[in-house]
């Protein structure tokens, strides 16, 4: 999904101007408003990408659906997703499908409990001016893409006092509501899985980027290799930027120097796994013949990749639709609640990337530095 930069002078204007239409959106998305309707309630028998496609135009054009009957005439019943692209390395149009099926399972929920929400769009705006925006906000409650957000990012939005819910991020110690997935649990099951299948040299294509999620997995690398009784070789790690070009890249220059290849690795998400794949093909380095790979996210492209990419799947539309029920929850209460820290948890989809085509077990590949 692109996010869209957001001038402060709409931001002003953002609760006065006039509500675009299922038409309108329909237009935007090249179907019809029969359709764009059936997205919104989560009905019918509509394909991916065509649901793919009104959730980017709901959330490029800020649609606000119009109100529920089951609300009180003259209240404000409306929530707003905040989607926050602070540096643009993970949220970005590599990743619009898991944002459109946390957008999905949002509509979905709030429509049920009687709410209308509304998606904002912000690229590279400072979080003071996104902060802002929000002070006075015909709307009531929030939930935020934490994805690229930092802890004081977190404190920042919640400083506004709106209810408020962090999606795709995750801190044990800050008093905040979170819906993430489970990265320890998905984790574990990545390494079960290389463990099960006999491999004793095992990697890790980390990202420095600054992520939350990155580093939680980058964690539960360490910890659960310990857990189930693997070594870490340092000589087996790599750190890479988030993006297809820089992984493939960093991947290339990290082969060039005549680096050894582990058996297999964990590469944190499935934009990185393409590209490192991509940089192994290249040095005429095997997949999954003489290295495995096993990413994270599952996105379309996974099923089609060369090889096919076994990766960790979570439900988005899960996390979506627990994080309205929360927010719901709070808004409803009639006192103060405690935080609410909430896990979703993960399965490995086994494609052809983690798996020998051949019985013999794959040999340790050493590339020279004239091969890069």
């Amino acid at each position: 999904m692109v996010a869209t930069h957001v001038p402060m002078s709409d931001l002003r204007s953002m609760n006065t101007k006039k509500g675009l239409t299922i038409r309108d959106i329909a237009k935007a998305s090249g179907v019809s408003a029969a359709t764009v309707s059936l997205v919104l309630n989560g009905k019918g028998e509509i394909s991916e990408a065509t649901r793919l496609r009104v959730l980017e135009a709901v959330s490029r054009l800020n649609y606000v659906p119009r109100k529920s009957k089951g609300r009180t005439a003259g209240t404000s019943e409306t929530l707003r997703f905040l989607k926050i692209a602070k540096h643009g390395q993970t949220v970005n149009r590599d990743h619009s499908h898991f944002i459109s099926d946390y957008i999905d399972g949002m509509s979905q929920e709030a429509l049920r409990s009687g709410y209308t929400l509304e998606v904002v769009s912000y690229e590279g705006l400072p979080m003071r001016t996104i902060a802002e925006s929000l002070t006075g906000a015909s709307v009531r409650g929030i939930v935020v893409l934490g994805t690229e957000l930092s802890e004081a990012d977190i404190r920042m939005i919640q400083g506004v006092g709106l209810p408020s819910v962090f999606i795709d991020t995750f801190h044990e110690v800050v008093e905040a509501n979170f819906v993430n997935m489970n990265n320890a649990d998905a984790v574990y099951k990545v390494l079960q899985r290389f463990r099960a299948n006999g491999f004793e040299r095992i990697g890790f294509i980390g990202s420095h980027t600054a992520t939350t999620n990155f580093e939680l997995r980058r964690n539960a690398f360490h910890s659960n290799m310990e857990r189930l009784g693997l070594v870490v070789d340092p000589a087996y790690i790599l750190s890479v930027e988030s993006t297809f070009q820089a992984a493939y890249e960093q991947t290339l220059a990290y082969l060039a120097t005549g680096a050894p290849t582990a058996e297999c690795y964990f590469c944190t998400n499935d934009i990185i796994a393409y590209g490192f794949a991509k940089a192994l093909r290249e040095n005429s380095i095997r997949i999954p013949e003489d290295v495995s790979i096993i990413g994270f996210d599952n996105l379309p492209m996974s099923a089609t990749a060369d090889p096919p990419l076994t990766t960790i799947d979570v439900s988005k539309r899960k996390i979506g639709y627990q994080a309205i029920a929360v927010l719901s929850d709070l808004i409803n209460a009639s006192e103060r609640q405690p935080s609410v820290k909430i896990l979703v948890g993960a399965e490995l989809v086994v494609r052809v990337s983690d798996r020998y085509q051949k019985n013999e077990k794959p040999k340790q590949v050493l590339v020279s530095s004239a091969s890069g």
